[in-house]
């Protein structure tokens, strides 16, 4: 027998809530969540999926793609136009690492915290 669960929400630990949540918030146009706060905010879906942000003392950002600090887990944005998409992530300051293994396909970059995630022609 399967179990069917379904995803309502993704929380990334990082050291400024609020501040992850503006940058996401701009890059995917959700909505912010009433409750955030300092220590926990969120943005929220029209489906209910949640992308939560939490405060964690001495948080350590992953470095990828070093194995010291693994990504943990990553995030993937269908865009259509990845050179435009690129352009104004890094005006609302995401970093874009030198190691590219995607070519024309897919590019990674990294959140204000850190985070790893990727760009795909969608």
């Amino acid at each position: 027998m399967t179990l069917r669960m379904k995803l309502t929400a993704i929380t990334l630990d990082c050291p400024d809530p609020l501040a992850l949540a503006a940058f996401y918030q701009q890059v995917t146009g959700l909505e912010p969540h009433p409750k955030s706060d300092s220590e926990f905010a969120g943005l929220s879906r029209a489906d209910g999926l949640l992308i939560g942000f939490q405060r964690v003392d001495d948080y350590r950002a992953p470095r990828w793609p070093d194995p010291t600090l693994p990504q943990q887990f990553h995030l993937d944005f269908a865009v259509e136009d990845l050179d435009e998409a690129e352009a104004r992530l890094l005006e609302l300051g995401a970093g874009k690492p030198e190691h590219q293994p995607g070519k024309d396909r897919w590019r990674v970059f990294t959140d204000p915290a850190g985070h790893p995630f990727c760009l795909v022609r969608g």
